[in-house]
């Protein structure tokens, strides 16, 4: 076995990529291990969508992105000040890969397509010197100088400074399935439980309900969970409400005994606005709102299934403002498109290095943050896979 110090790296995604590349670039000598046939499989199926690299934000707005029980408050903004989306832009573009911001401030390559950034990655990074391991699944770690690293049917390795990114619990078929939990807290470190983050929410329709929202967008709302508001639109499900908007509200839905929104359907309207626009109807509110107020028959629906029925145009126009629905928890952890919890950040140095494990660095999903979609969740593996890579070299390289 070699005795020549290097860094071994588990989990092939953005995070442990990079960690890569910077570490190697700084004169460590690097083993990438992955669990899987080949790397970045979440990468390229994050990429089917036409793989949002990053965000034209600014950095407050982008430093704000991100969320976590007890997390640092200065992190997100010194990891983004050293590798931020400029810096990653200009990156995509050293391989070869030009990027456009769309007017949502979502930052895309030209080609819409991951596969040909990975392939490039990967080589400019077996060019550098990284040398890949597949087929290692980590089982265990004991830690010591050097560290011994143990893995599911394959003869341990030595390091002298280890990184993991493994990822959070979502799409496990990609590798990225929390497997990693159990060992690091047999080793005494803190892990908050994974959890579903950027996910659709499960509502209890009745059948009658299902039949007429399944499928059914909802366009121009305003939506509360607590206090936080999200605005835009949401598409009604057999298992209840899936969208963007619902991934902004993830966190604070999270953190309800009962968790609900208050949805307001017709935000250009007051209430007094609305029920002028009812005249001298007397009956059949519902129908009548379908019309006089272009109710879709799918809110229709959920306002008789939570609220109905409705005997006066000002008791429906209070409720079409502000209505009430009940939600019966998330959507499962691998349907999810990221995961929330993770290792805890009291047990993180500044460097991202384990306290109770000197040498052993954390980045990527596997951390308890998390962020909402529009680029910042692969910007923030990216910088913090750029962290603990040059920390882990500079322990190393000296």
């Amino acid at each position: 076995m070699s005795t020549t110090k290097h860094i071994a790296i588990i989990g092939g995604g953005p995070a442990g990529l990079r960690a890569a590349e910077v570490a190697v670039q700084a004169g460590a000598d690097v083993v990438l291990y992955e669990a899987k046939r080949s790397v970045g499989r979440k990468f390229l199926v994050a990429g089917k969508s036409g793989l949002n690299l990053t965000n034209d934000a600014a950095l407050d707005v982008f430093a704000n992105q991100y969320s976590g029980a007890a997390m640092p408050a200065n992190l997100w903004r010194e990891c983004l000040a050293f590798f931020d989306s400029d810096a990653l832009r200009t990156w995509a573009a050293g391989l070869g890969v030009e990027t456009f911001v769309s007017s949502s401030g979502k930052v895309f390559p030209t080609m819409m397509k991951a596969a040909p950034l990975l392939r490039r990655w990967v080589e400019r990074l077996r060019g550098l010197g990284v040398k890949f391991a597949m087929n290692h699944r980590w089982s265990d770690l004991e830690h010591g100088a050097p560290m011994r690293v143990h893995f599911q049917y394959q003869e341990p390795v030595h390091c002298d400074a280890l990184i993991l990114a493994l990822g959070g619990g979502s799409w496990p078929e990609t590798g990225s399935d929390g497997g990693w939990v159990s060992i690091l807290e047999n080793l005494g470190v803190v892990v908050r439980p994974l959890c579903s983050a950027n996910c659709g929410w499960e509502c209890a329709w009745t059948p009658e309900t299902m039949e007429i929202v399944q499928g059914q967008p909802l366009h121009n709302l305003h939506v509360r969970a607590g206090d936080t508001l999200a605005i835009g639109e949401v598409m009604l499900t057999r298992y209840g409400i899936q969208g963007t908007l619902m991934y902004a509200l993830g966190r604070a839905l999270r953190a309800m005994e009962k968790p609900a929104v208050r949805v307001d359907f017709k935000p250009m309207f007051s209430v007094e606005q609305l029920v002028r626009k009812m005249e001298s109807a007397r009956r059949n509110f519902l129908m009548e709102a379908q019309t006089r107020w272009k109710l879709t028959p799918a809110a229709c629906a959920i306002l008789a299934q939570f609220h109905g029925p409705f005997d006066s145009a000002d008791v429906l126009a209070g409720v079409v403002k502000d209505c009430s629905i009940p939600l019966t928890g998330p959507r499962p952890l691998a349907e999810a498109i990221s995961t929330a919890g993770g290792v805890s950040w009291s047990e993180l140095d500044d460097s991202l290095m384990l306290k109770k494990l000197p040498g052993v660095y954390c980045a990527g999903e596997m951390v308890d943050w998390e962020a909402p979609t529009g680029g910042y969740l692969l910007q923030g593996c990216f910088a913090t896979g750029t962290r603990v890579g040059l920390a882990a070299a500079a322990r190393v390289v000296g």
